[in-house]
């Protein structure tokens, strides 16, 4: 079976924050880690070459396909600010109604930049999709 790209590395997060070439993103993005670990309570940790994630979970599927991931976690891509928060299905909706400037796939939010949502909005994301993680795949 194909070893997961997705795992938790080494290497330091502010450098790697730090060779994001745009400025704004890269001071989006230590803002993202300040709040993310605060509300979590989950040190900032790559994840392959370019998620940072918070805490961890461990996966199995029905096909045997198994690995770990991070509760939440973003990465400052060059299109947009990917957001990873597992928010459940009946929530999801209702909370990116007040989250602001966004697009949403299945799982992932993505964002321009922390001007365009509302924190506080963001905040409760991250409260409920840590949760949502530790329900679902319980240690």
């Amino acid at each position: 079976m194909a070893k997961n790209k997705t795992a938790e590395t080494e290497v330091s997060v502010t450098d790697f924050i730090n060779a994001v070439p745009d400025e704004k993103k890269q001071n989006d993005a230590f803002r993202i880690v300040d709040m993310m670990k605060n509300v979590s309570g989950y040190e900032p940790k790559m994840w392959g070459p370019s998620i940072i994630g918070f805490g961890s979970y461990h996966y199995k599927y029905e096909s045997g396909h198994e690995g770990d991931a991070p509760l939440v976690g973003f990465s400052p891509r060059k299109a947009a600010i990917s957001l990873y928060i597992g928010i459940p299905a009946d929530q999801r909706e209702q909370l990116l109604q007040r989250f602001g400037k966004h697009k949403s796939s299945k799982g992932c939010i993505y964002i321009n930049k922390l001007d365009d949502i509302d924190i506080d909005v963001f905040k409760e994301m991250i409260v409920i999709g840590v949760d949502n993680m530790k329900d679902k795949y319980p240690v």
